[in-house]
């Protein structure tokens, strides 16, 4: 996901899906990219996963699904202008660490007829 940002505007949905974003999440995640590449901007650094605990595990469902709570920090990403790399100011002030409840599902790849994990829904509840 890092790397999608990185150059957004190499970014598409077959190499989102390819990696293993479906559902909700890769519409929303498609839609973060098209803004980044209207307004010419791109990201450096990466996002780390700071704590992560699994929820619960359904593996009898149709599609097998993993539901997880996560902690990402965000600290060492910043938004560029395309134009001359220079830092986005930021805007908001809500902390670089949120809190992640994100749901995943075994299926079938629509591109590869192999299944894998999709991760289909995140939703971010707070800080961390």
């Amino acid at each position: 996901m890092n790397n999608a940002f990185k150059d957004p505007a190499k970014a598409t949905t077959t190499s989102l899906e390819a990696a293993g974003n479906g559902g909700t999440w890769v519409i929303a995640v498609a839609g973060q990219l098209d803004f980044q590449v209207k307004n010419g901007w791109y990201q450096t650094g990466d996002a780390k996963v700071a704590s992560l605990d699994v929820q619960s595990v359904n593996l009898e469902l149709e599609q097998p699904e993993v539901r997880l709570t996560s902690c990402i920090d965000s600290s060492q990403v910043v938004n560029r202008y395309h134009s001359n790399s220079k830092p986005i100011p930021v805007v908001s002030d809500n902390g670089d660490r949120h809190r992640f409840e994100s749901r995943l599902v075994y299926a079938n790849s629509a591109m590869t007829g192999r299944k894998l994990w999709f991760l289909v829904d995140e939703k971010t509840t707070k800080t961390c």
